[in-house]
């Protein structure tokens, strides 16, 4: 959990700690390394009918003043190149923000609370989401950093 007045704690992303807010993007039941053959597997599929869309964020931020959400759209978020720091809550409650470090691709469930901030100078992240989605936003009032709250 965050704390907003403390230290922040940061996790690593497993499929244990984040089942809540969703489901890393791995190949399930992997076989054996000396195995010659491609594996390939569907791992997601959407309810939805929209279609999809694929984004390229360039991460910049260093602090995060708001969380959003889409109530109607699962996302992935697949990191390419640098650190980030994701926070995720299933509630509008700051005592139930987890922040994770962002080191493996992952989908986040639809209706999860997130916000993203940087480690490295920049990072990019690669979205894929429905092709029409709504978005709302939790406004904090306040800053969260890498150390918790900022004034």
């Amino acid at each position: 959990m965050v704390q907003i007045n403390n230290e922040l704690k940061i996790l690593s992303i497993n499929s244990v700690n984040f089942r809540k807010y969703g489901r890393i993007i791995d190949y399930p039941l992997r076989e054996k390394k000396g195995d010659k053959r491609n594996l390939w597997r569907i791992v997601h599929t959407s309810e939805a009918k929209t279609g999809w869309r694929v984004a390229y964020l360039v991460l910049r931020d260093r602090t995060i003043g708001r969380m959003e959400c889409h109530p109607d759209s699962d996302e992935t978020f697949e990191p390419v190149k640098g650190k980030a720091l994701f926070f995720v809550s299933r509630e509008q409650d700051f005592k139930k923000i987890e922040c994770f470090s962002l080191d493996k691709p992952v989908i986040l469930f639809k209706g999860i609370w997130h916000g993203l901030i940087r480690e490295d100078d920049e990072v990019d992240i690669k979205i894929t989401e429905n092709a029409k989605v709504k978005c709302e936003y939790w406004q904090f009032g306040f800053r969260i950093d890498k150390q918790g709250l900022k004034g």
